[in-house]
């Protein structure tokens, strides 16, 4: 293969070459080898050059590519092909110095646009590479969604998969060749477009209605732990502060419950942790105290899901609000900002000898101040820093997404100290 051959990867709109820089229309008169779908080689005027028509699979792709061999080529790729097209998958396999690439316009960035819509930190989505039901469940959570179509997962059957989950609380676009003269945008409800058919060339654009809840995954039985975040009914837009569930499996195990247990839970927030702990604690009583109103509701609506006996709602701020409880034999506290290491300080006045306290925070600073704070106490602090990506399947690969680190902070109070 000779040092300087290079495939151009260049991207082209629906609007064809009429759309493209004069350094890509350049490149692609100069170049006499072209590389694309049928329907983006049908568009390029001149015949005279080899064309070579790749399929739809990654495979033929990668064959066609291995076809050129070291003469150079241009192969036509829809939008930006490092945006979920076939740039990342080629570079990957064959090595970045085979390639240039010269973007073109995204569908998806001109999807955004017609709407009006920033998609700074939207979920976006290729169903030709991702699952539908992980799609859903990433759905449920977003503000704003952003999804590539096919031609069997179309918007019909999208808005289809999503009311048969209870999400019905997005206004739905969806874009139909854009950058051409047949543009269209559609707007309406996800039950306007069930019955709907569109073009194959769609982007599909979903933006909550505000103060919108996200409704829980009802899908699959209850575990006694463990249940995925998308199980439990989470606020807007405060999403996030739930307790991972890979997190709440170790806390709940660090915090020894038996099934008579007394529990505090202090920052229940929606109650992940809390309607775990009740499940442990089938015979005890677990305290979820909560001052966020709206996250109280939400927390009394997923324990009524769960269907917890021994949970028991505690409006109002700590430490004032469990005044009036019974001493716990186990303490969560969860939480962010400078107030955790005081709420320390005061729950473990409270914890009951042998008793276990579990802290979760996300920042250094009250990792080393809770430290402080249970030492002092007389509770030797065990510490755990917990990392989980969590493994998707794209582009015939798993790739990881990592969630924020966490800090685990534990301890025992000893027999005959208070």
């Amino acid at each position: 293969m000779a040092a300087n051959s290079r495939i151009q990867i260049v991207g082209i709109g629906d609007d064809g070459l009429d759309g493209l820089s004069s350094y890509a229309r350049q490149l692609i008169q100069q170049t006499p080898i072209l590389l694309g779908s049928a329907s983006v080689l049908k568009r390029m005027g001149d015949d005279s050059k080899e064309r070579i028509v790749i399929g739809s699979d990654l495979k033929s792709l990668r064959d066609a590519v291995e076809r050129v061999g070291d003469r150079e080529a241009v192969l036509l790729a829809s939008g930006d092909p490092l945006f979920y097209g076939i740039a990342q998958y080629l570079t990957d396999v064959i090595g970045k110095d085979r390639f240039e690439v010269v973007p073109h316009v995204s569908s998806m960035q001109l999807a955004f646009a017609r709407v009006k819509e920033s998609w700074d930190e939207a979920y976006l989505a290729n169903l030709a590479s991702q699952s539908l039901g992980r799609v859903m469940d990433a759905v449920r959570t977003a503000d704003r969604v952003g999804l590539f179509t096919t031609e069997q997962l179309t918007p019909s059957v999208v808005a289809t998969a999503l009311l048969d989950r209870r999400v019905n609380y997005f206004t739905v676009y969806v874009c139909e060749n854009l950058g051409s003269p047949r543009e269209t945008v559609t707007q309406g409800e996800l039950e306007d477009i069930v019955d709907s058919e569109f073009s194959p060339l769609n982007v599909m654009v979903l933006v909550r209605k505000k103060h919108a809840a996200d409704r829980p995954n009802e899908s699959g039985s209850k575990r006694l732990f463990g249940n995925p975040d998308d199980s439990f009914l989470q606020s807007r837009p405060k999403r996030g502060l739930l307790t991972p569930a890979e997190v709440r499996c170790v806390a709940l195990a660090e915090m020894d419950l038996m099934p008579e247990s007394t529990v505090w839970d202090v920052g229940a927030g929606s109650g992940a942790l809390a309607i775990e702990a009740a499940a442990i604690a089938n015979r005890g009583r677990v305290f979820a105290i909560e001052m966020d109103a709206e996250d109280y509701g939400l927390m009394t609506e997923n324990a009524a899901l769960f269907d917890c006996k021994t949970l028991i709602p505690v409006h109002g701020q700590a430490p004032e609000a469990w005044q009036d409880l019974p001493d716990p034999d186990a303490i969560f506290v969860g939480g962010s900002g400078r107030v955790v290491p005081g709420l320390v300080s005061a729950a473990t006045d409270r914890l009951a000898a042998c008793g276990r306290i579990v802290v979760n925070v996300s920042s250094p600073d009250n990792l080393v101040a809770v430290q402080k704070v249970l030492a002092a106490t007389g509770i030797l602090p065990e510490v755990r820093m917990i990392s989980i990506s969590r493994g998707h399947f794209q582009m015939e690969r798993t790739r990881f997404e990592a969630l924020n680190p966490t800090f685990l902070i534990s301890g025992r109070r000893g027999p005959g100290r208070r």
